[in-house]
């Protein structure tokens, strides 16, 4: 049997779900929340202890007011009597009073914006009056048409508006909605100011992750300069050990290198057979290893970012994998262009293509916008693919993943590996899938 789920923490993941997600519709909502409940309960006690109190007191006195003009009215009947009564009522209450003699109280009545008015005005008419009556609160901007059945007919009396209801009541409403949007346009605002300070700080902390060195100081709250401050320094104490990483491995590169070339050339003046042929191929082996953990290490971070043509950049690597004899077919949008460091994504590429061109005997490579946004390079092979659940362990350095299909099945395993990290360090990610030829996808994204 189901449980019901407790209403309060129910509630409360209704809430989190339908609660903004950004730091400036959020700090909105802190400051804009509060001000609206307060409004509307301030508008609610106005109205309901001031507003309809004061019209209230006002109906029941134009009720008492012509209740009295009735009476004077069936106490002397006449034209006489009706004059006098209206001189005196028009003088001191405000009041106009016509009799209709012979004539019948209208059906219906206009709508009118405020009901509480009407119901207010019949609840002290019916106290007051006992004859049938009718009014009209919407026809006249400035009166309220009362009328009266009487045995002569009907008495019709226009009072001023001021005299049933407060009519200054939507100036309060007006003053409130006012000073609501002025408040809510000032919180906006500031609100944005300091959102906007910690949005410059993202955008400077993607571009360094991407190798983007965009221009940055710290402005904004005293805490959001302190978290900006404290970025810039660990960038620089980064940006110091990049620096030293790629010193170093400019000297290793060329300690290594120099043994490798003499021996290159001893074994080039050696007389030619099979035991020297197998040192060139150890020799050989050991210089790609060695270009291997050197690519890994160093990255490509270096490189400036430049706006490539995708079908150009697809071209170039396409005809270097031809050359090392690698069979594809290449496509791409015409006219998609993107940001990115050139020779580190052809360096990607290059990996991805040459490890499917090494287990597989058709390559396709199609370059096309995401629908995400940024482009997307999509590498397919009719080889014998990897299992889905060692996708990940495809990426992993110096990994393997059985006689079948290897990352790498001339190096160490790198290919992957130095492929995710370039892609990643331009903001993007490599995913692996199982292709429609039949072997594996690889898919590069890049913003």
């Amino acid at each position: 049997m189901r449980l019901p789920r407790p209403w309060p923490a129910f509630l409360w993941r209704m809430i989190k779900r339908g609660a903004p997600t950004s730091l400036f519709g959020r700090s909105l909502l802190i400051i804009v929340l509060p001000v609206t409940i307060m409004q509307i309960a301030v508008t609610y006690a106005f109205f309901d202890a001031h507003w309809q109190a004061v019209n209230s007191h006002l109906t029941e006195g134009v009720a008492g007011d012509i209740a009295w003009i009735l009476q004077s009215y069936e106490e002397a009947p006449t034209n006489a009597a009706l004059a006098r009564i209206s001189g005196r009522a028009q003088q001191t209450m405000g009041l106009s009073i016509a009799l209709e003699p012979g004539a019948i109280l209208p059906h219906g009545r206009r709508p009118t914006l405020i009901v509480a008015v009407d119901q207010q005005l019949t609840k002290a008419l019916g106290e007051r009056i006992d004859a049938p009556f009718w009014f009209d609160t919407a026809r006249y901007p400035a009166y309220v048409d009362i009328r009266i059945k009487v045995p002569q007919g009907v008495m019709r009396i226009i009072a001023p508006k001021d005299r049933v209801f407060a009519t200054k009541g939507h100036i309060f409403i007006l003053w409130l909605t006012v000073a609501t949007f002025l408040l809510t346009t000032v919180s906006i605002l500031f609100i944005r100011n300091q959102v906007r300070a910690i949005e410059r700080l993202a955008e400077a902390a993607d571009a360094f992750g991407r190798g983007v060195d965009l221009p940055f100081r710290p402005h904004g709250a005293r805490e959001v300069r302190q978290a900006a401050r404290a970025f810039l320094a660990m960038k620089s104490r980064i940006q110091r050990h990049v620096d030293q990483r790629t010193t170093l491995l400019a000297a290793v590169s060329h300690d290594l290198r120099t043994p490798l070339t003499r021996l290159e050339l001893e074994l080039a003046l050696s007389e030619p057979g099979v035991r020297v042929e197998e040192m060139k191929r150890d020799v050989a082996e050991m210089e790609h290893l060695i270009d291997e953990y050197l690519a890994f290490a160093r990255g490509e971070g270096a490189e400036a970012v430049e706006t490539v043509d995708l079908g150009r950049l697809l071209e170039e690597v396409s005809q270097s994998a031809g050359r090392a004899g690698a069979q594809l077919v290449v496509a791409a949008e015409t006219g998609l262009s993107t940001g990115v460091r050139p020779n580190a994504l052809k360096r990607a590429l290059s990996n991805l293509i040459m490890n499917a061109s090494d287990h597989a005997d058709r390559v396709e490579v199609v370059g096309r916008a995401a629908q995400t946004g940024g482009v997307e390079i999509i590498i397919d092979d009719d080889g014998p693919g990897i299992p889905e659940e060692r996708y990940e362990e495809a990426f992993a350095p110096f990994g393997r993943i059985g006689e079948n299909r290897s990352p790498n099945s001339k190096g160490v395993g790198l290919g992957l590996a130095i492929a995710r990290d370039i892609v990643r360090g331009h903001g993007g990610e490599v995913t692996l899938a199982r292709s429609p030829l039949g072997g594996l996808r690889a898919v590069i994204r890049v913003p």
